[in-house]
């Protein structure tokens, strides 16, 4: 698995590139938060910028659960 992981509040984000095919739909819910690359894959803008809540839900809402979520306990919440 290769992923990217980013700390933002008390989640850890990571978006595993060998999964993500860059449907975006994260990016439609937070565009602030992710965008897709030039390679394909979605990427991190500025997910600091995003409400918690909806940060989650862009995160829960990839089909192919590329993006991946704990809290600050490394309980996972998404997926």
């Amino acid at each position: 698995m290769a992923t990217i992981d980013r700390e933002v509040g008390d989640l850890r984000i990571a978006i595993d590139s060998s999964l993500c095919v860059a449907f975006a739909d994260c990016v439609t819910i937070a565009p602030e938060a992710f965008h897709v690359s030039d390679d394909g894959i979605v990427a991190f803008v500025e997910p600091q910028r995003v409400e918690r809540g909806r940060l989650i839900a862009a995160c829960d809402a990839c089909p192919v659960d590329a993006l991946l979520v704990w809290d600050a306990t490394g309980n996972p919440l998404v997926p």
